[in-house]
């Protein structure tokens, strides 16, 4: 007989058996929507199949995004190189040998123009993983939907928007948390009124996991991250009927199959009490809307072809978890970014799901299974613990200015990393059944040249453009920050006049200063 211990990755004891479930089972549809948001959910609309991409130029991701759409993607997901991110133009010296590395790179509303080159904004989704330079990202899009002649009333897409997981855990951020509150609750305005159909935030676990949280840490932080954005929005004076319709959440999913699928129904299931006690009473207003990434961090260099087989659990527990949204990693994204066939592979993997598996047909199919159920009540519980000591701080501002947040990531990290040193964890291919030769040799370069060519259509553009209304239109929004308004539509004049992603991010710079 082993006494051996069995824990999900946040420690929670897996018993041998589950009897019977802890409560009665509700019904999919309804508050508290721990079993979906939808009463049919993929049998009347599947989860939408989002490929992140972006890199290099504009021209070249533009070439990736058809291609995509071509293999039957539904909607696009922009990465952004690092100076983009942090709101540098590709000429700054702080941008040498990072331009268009991580993602594509962006200096103006001319780059953009050339992103979505042949691709009708009103007629796709966009979802854009940026943060402290958010607001620029979608005042660009914006631009470029009233040039096609879009209806901006009816574009849809998701900025992530989320700056308090930056300070916590990834690290983009430009300005001092409160400063950064203010552009975000803006966004929130100005899209109820402008863009009613954009998710203006997306509140991301995926970082604080990639960072090294657990399930319930990452489910956990997030949702106390939420409860910020929202009472930030409420002392603004917004309708929380209104704006929390227009939140979404950006969750990670690693190896741990039922872990991972107790975790997307608790999620939702504890923001719905969130909203409820802070005044929501729209349905819509209650429910949390998701999308999922499969875990970056548990992908291996060696034996790559093995992630196929991690992606594939982990987009099946996302779809089990009745996510919205799905981004399914490529097998080679522990050596680079991903090349074309490794993006199609991980493209292909959700198609199968979704039209050879099965698992759509029917909703919550683990539903009433003695261990999922009891599962995610325990998930619910150890989450809890945590949003109220964090509330006891005086919510997540505060608990990430003292730290207390990345200390909770970092230990968690450590204790991982101990575990597989000591092969208490076994990761296949890792520290069990290795191999000496991998069998990979195809990985994704960027070319150095990048900057040089960005850096040539910055200076064209600046000669091109009229730098009386530039300078006009720089100079109103650093007036704009200086009062109470709205900084949106400064913004978007700013960028409708070609100024540069850096020169706005300046003029916010000498306003808020830095973090």
């Amino acid at each position: 007989m082993s006494n051996k211990k069995f824990t999900t990755t946040s420690g929670i004891e897996i018993k041998e058996v589950y009897t019977k479930p802890s409560a009665q089972i509700e019904a999919p549809g309804e508050f508290p929507y721990t079993r979906g948001i939808q009463k049919d959910m993929y049998r009347g609309r599947l989860w939408t199949m989002r490929q992140y991409a972006g890199f290099s130029t504009a021209e070249e991701s533009n070439k990736r995004y058809h291609y995509l759409l071509k293999q039957g993607t539904m909607g696009l997901s922009v990465a952004f190189d690092l100076p983009t991110q942090i709101g540098y133009d590709s000429d700054h010296e702080m941008s040498e040998g990072e331009v268009g590395k991580v993602g594509v790179a962006i200096d103006s509303l001319k780059d953009i123009e050339i992103l979505f080159d042949g691709i009708e904004l009103e007629k796709i989704t966009t979802s854009m993983t940026i943060n402290a330079t958010a607001s620029i990202l979608l005042a660009m899009y914006i631009a470029l939907a009233k040039k096609q002649g879009a209806d901006i009333r009816q574009i849809s897409g998701t900025i992530q928007n989320d700056i308090l997981k930056e300070y916590a855990a990834r690290g983009t951020y430009i300005y001092p948390p409160k400063a950064s509150m203010r552009i975000i609750t803006d966004i929130f305005e100005y899209c109820s009124k402008e863009v009613p159909k954009w998710n203006t935030i997306s509140i991301s676990g995926y970082h604080i996991r990639e960072a090294g949280s657990t399930a319930v840490q990452e489910l956990a932080f997030t949702l106390a991250n939420g409860k910020a954005y929202l009472n930030a929005a409420l002392e603004k004076g917004l309708d929380i009927n209104v704006f929390a319709k227009r939140l979404s959440f950006f969750f990670n999913c690693h190896n741990n199959f039922f872990e991972e699928i107790a975790k997307f129904r608790a999620a939702r299931r504890m923001w719905a009490k969130i909203t409820k006690d802070l005044g929501a009473t729209d349905e819509k207003a209650q429910m949390l809307r998701f999308h999922t990434q499969t875990g970056g961090s548990t992908l291996t260099a060696q034996q790559p072809l093995n992630n196929v087989i991690r992606v594939t659990n982990q987009a099946m527990a996302a779809v089990l978890g009745g996510t919205q949204s799905l981004h399914t990693n490529g097998y080679d994204e522990a050596l680079s970014l991903p090349t074309e066939a490794a993006a199609k592979i991980a493209l292909r993997t959700q198609q199968v799901i979704a039209f050879e598996s099965g698992v759509t047909d029917t909703v919550d199919p683990l539903a009433g299974s003695y261990f999922v159920e009891a599962l995610t009540d325990e998930i619910e519980a150890a989450a809890h613990l945590y949003i109220d000591k964090i509330d006891a701080m005086g919510g997540s501002v505060n608990a990430i200015e003292n730290g207390y947040i990345q200390n909770e990531i970092a230990d968690a990290a450590y204790q991982y990393q101990v575990e597989v040193e000591k092969a208490s964890r076994i990761i296949v291919g890792v520290n069990k059944f290795t191999q000496e030769k991998e069998g990979i040799n195809d990985v994704f370069t960027i070319d150095e040249s990048i900057r040089t060519i960005q850096t040539e259509k910055l200076n064209k553009l600046k000669a091109e453009r009229d730098s009386n209304v530039v300078e006009k239109a720089l100079n109103d929004l650093s007036n704009a920050a200086k009062s109470t308004d709205n900084l949106m539509p400064f913004i978007l004049a700013a960028v409708e006049a070609y100024a540069t992603l850096g020169e706005i991010a300046d003029v916010m710079r000498n306003v808020f200063g830095e973090y």
